[in-house]
């Protein structure tokens, strides 16, 4: 199954390139655990800009779509995800200037900050991360991607070895070479994570390294201190043996991007696998847990 990154951003943030094309929004609602199916569904469609919500998500397409294809994801999921659907067009407007307008930097625990390149004349932190996210999950606006910063910097980074598993714009491996890690290792399935978290990692003045991979195609053998994964939890659960085999003993598994519902199918597939729960943390229902690796 392919991993599915989505951008939680405001509005319209991704459709800068289109100021002259016509645009409909789909508001989509559904059950909370249909939500990662069903935009896997409409990015088969050629919806790329996924902003997730309480009630489902809003998705954007360039001109229409064949109603017939609505009409069919409608028959598969009405009853079972609780599936509805609603359209509206878009004006055409500047889209940079509307994402900035609303793209706000974020403040983690009074520490760091997260801002964009445009954002300008703002307090000083004692950490700074300039993230432009195009298309690629990971701001610090969404819950999960706000509890891994805050997790990270609780750790004493300082000499320890980092892998970051589906980086997305790489915030997480960035903050964690800031936070002092003396190297990071970066991956995504997905070509424009990449391509993202090595442009920003360039912005931000620290090396990482990047590449396009699935962690079942990696070399783990030579093991790592710490292991972020904010992705979603079939993802981890899928995964979570080679989260263990990359980890160093004594190291730590930093896990985020599900619900506080799911925590015990979380706690359940890591104990099987020989890790062991340390805390976690809930944000608006969703859920950071972190575990050690102890034998």
């Amino acid at each position: 199954m392919k991993q599915i990154l989505w951008c939680i951003l405001p509005n319209l943030s991704l459709l800068s390139a289109a100021n002259n094309m016509s645009y409909q929004e789909y508001t989509i609602t559904c059950a909370s655990g249909f939500i990662e199916i069903l935009i896997a569904e409409f990015s088969q469609l050629g919806f790329d800009t996924f902003q997730e919500n309480e009630l489902g998500f809003i998705t954007y397409l360039e001109g229409e779509m064949d109603d017939s294809l609505l009409e069919g994801i409608s028959n598969r999921y009405a009853k079972s995800a609780q599936f509805t659907y609603g359209i509206k067009k878009i004006i055409k407007q500047n889209w940079n200037k509307e994402w900035e307008k609303n793209y706000d930097p974020i403040v983690i625990d009074e520490s760091c900050i997260v801002k964009a390149p445009f954002h300008t004349d703002l307090p000083a932190y004692p950490v700074e991360l300039i993230i432009t996210p195009k298309m690629s999950f990971g701001t610090g606006h969404h819950e999960t991607t706000h509890l891994m910063l805050a997790e990270i910097l609780t750790l004493d980074l300082k000499a320890k070895s980092v892998m970051d598993a589906g980086t997305g714009t790489g915030v997480l491996a960035i903050l964690a070479k800031k936070q002092g890690a003396s190297s990071v290792f970066a991956y995504d399935i997905d070509e424009w994570c990449v391509e993202n978290t090595t442009e920003n990692a360039e912005v931000n003045g620290v090396e990482i390294e990047v590449l396009k991979a699935s962690i079942e195609d990696l070399d783990l053998s030579n093991g790592y201190d710490i292991v972020l994964a904010n992705i979603n939890k079939n993802i981890l659960l899928s995964q979570m043996s080679y989260y263990k085999k990359a980890l160093n003993k004594g190291g730590s598994l930093l896990l985020s991007g599900f619900y506080e519902a799911d925590l015990e199918d979380i706690k359940r597939s890591a104990t099987e696998n020989g890790l062991v729960i340390q805390h976690h943390i809930v944000r608006n229902n969703w859920t950071l847990a972190r575990f050690s690796k102890e034998t």
